[in-house]
């Protein structure tokens, strides 16, 4: 019973992770997070309940960002920005995933569309700066 509790608590942790950041983590920033609550983490024990949570649809997954799988613990339908010199992935709370995306999808595969995620890629105000400084 203490086994499944610890269990639970760490899983518990590794999602409460995921949903009170808007950073967007892979799975190695996660378990730096909760490692120093639960010091006998292991990162196969993240990734296991990171790919668990994205099969219960808890977690979304963004795909790769340089070759690294990153999270997002908000699973409402909403817009990226992937900076593709830092690597920084935000939120673009203003743009809504437009509708008529959805429908001209459905419309040509005969199929239903579940969910639409939308990814802008490009170089961040803040790189920019840099790049100009």
């Amino acid at each position: 019973m203490e086994q499944t509790t610890k269990q639970f608590r760490k899983r518990n942790a590794i999602l409460s992770c995921l949903r009170s950041t808007d950073v967007h983590p892979s799975a190695d920033w996660v378990y730096a997070q909760v490692k120093p609550e639960y010091p006998d983490i292991s990162l196969g024990t993240v990734y296991r309940n990171l790919a668990l949570f994205k099969q219960q649809g808890l977690i979304a997954s963004l795909g790769t960002v340089n070759g690294v799988e990153r999270f997002d613990g908000n699973t409402d339908p909403h817009v990226h920005f992937i900076c593709t010199h830092c690597d920084s992935v935000t939120d673009l709370p203003q743009m809504a995933v437009p509708q008529s995306l959805c429908s001209q999808a459905a419309a040509q595969t005969g199929g239903l569309v579940e969910v639409c995620h939308l990814a802008f890629t490009g170089v961040c105000n803040r790189c920019c700066s840099s790049r100009n400084s």
